[in-house]
């Protein structure tokens, strides 16, 4: 009878103590959150000019950027861009992060991957940390014999043995959003973008591979690549379908995401599932916008209002991930009714500092 009161005690305790999902729910704050106390990197950008509000803008939200390159067929362009993403991020190394990149439009040269070797390493030679390919591969570049050239071509792989070998980690924007292979829907989060770039709507051109086709070829070189850091930009060309997105990233350990310009998808579908999803996968997901500032200033109008609309998104996006309330998210022409998410302080900073620092830093 003496350890009645001994295991009464005991009982109490045990029947009072948080189950670890209690303790995951206190960890997620009821109060709005400083945006300010958490470190940022902005994954995808192309900030290829200065602003006087640039720098400012963002060192109040506590964030630097990657700049990415972004080359097309154009080469004389290709240069010239380069060069003036170069000089920004001289203009501020602690600012921002240099991305190259490459296209393939020379396949057909017996020389072509040594020279993009070459090439490569002189990028690295000038600061940059990873490599760009973009939706031209799959989409627009096509070989001699008039094929399109998909991101598996067995004529690239020298590049991707050599950047494995090297640890440069690869973003890749291959493929577009499903809704490009569609007809224009005034609804669609991607509408304003195919009126405006009717170039990249492959609905109009029925030669261009489908969405089926060049995914396959994607996923075939993350598997073909398990050495290599792939980070999969705008959610892999997947982000109607977040169920998508996980499948890969199940698939394939060398694989992350990267939200950028991808938004308007992502807040169409279930907040419980969005939330689930960035929960699970919080150590492969990464932060990103596609913002950009592409011209030199107008000296009669030098920063456009632009600074304010960038802020804005920023703050939309950080609502959206922080925030425990309804909201209206405002993506342009479409403003859509969801709910915050209200992730725990520790997936924010995995998404938007930590695992971005992992990659580059790798």
């Amino acid at each position: 009878m003496k350890y009645i009161p001994f295991i009464l005690a005991f009982w109490l305790l045990a029947c009072n103590a948080p189950s670890q999902k209690e303790e995951t729910k206190e960890e997620v704050s009821s109060q709005p959150r400083n945006q300010a106390d958490f470190k940022k990197i902005d994954f995808h950008t192309h900030y290829r000019y200065d602003r006087e509000y640039l720098v400012p803008l963002l060192k109040k939200w506590n964030m630097q950027t990657v700049l990415i390159d972004v080359p097309k067929e154009d080469l004389i362009q290709n240069d010239t861009l380069w060069a003036a993403m170069k000089a920004q991020y001289n203009k501020h190394p602690d600012q921002f992060y240099l991305c190259a990149g490459f296209e393939s439009s020379n396949i057909d040269d017996p020389e072509f991957a040594n020279k993009i070797i070459a090439k490569l390493e002189d990028d690295f030679a000038n600061g940059a940390r990873m490599v760009k390919v973009w939706k031209i591969h799959g989409m627009v570049t096509k070989d001699a014999s008039g094929k399109y050239i998909q991101i598996d071509d067995p004529r690239i792989q020298p590049v991707w043995d050599h950047l494995t070998k090297r640890n440069i980690p690869v973003i890749a924007h291959i493929g577009e959003p499903l809704q490009a292979w569609r007809p224009l829907d005034e609804n669609n989060p991607h509408y304003g973008y195919y009126k405006e770039h009717p170039e990249y709507h492959a609905y109009n051109d029925p030669e261009v591979p489908q969405w089926e086709e060049i995914m396959a070829a994607r996923d075939n070189w993350i598997a073909k690549n398990p050495n290599l850091t792939i980070v999969a930009a705008h959610m892999g060309s997947m982000s109607h379908d977040l169920k998508l997105v996980a499948e890969r990233l199940d698939k394939y350990p060398n694989m992350y995401a990267e939200t950028a310009a991808r938004w308007g998808d992502i807040v169409l579908q279930d907040p419980t599932l969005v939330q689930d999803f960035f929960i699970k996968y919080q150590d492969r997901v990464l932060y990103g916008t596609d913002f950009g500032i592409n011209s030199l200033p107008d000296p009669n109008n030098p920063d456009n209002g632009q600074g304010n609309t960038i802020e804005k998104r920023m703050d939309m996006h950080w609502q959206y991930l922080s925030g425990s309330d309804s909201l209206l998210f405002d993506r342009g022409s479409l403003q859509v009714k969801t709910h915050s998410l209200n992730l725990p302080d520790s997936v924010l900073r995995k998404f938007y500092y930590d695992n971005a620092m992992g990659i580059l830093e790798q």
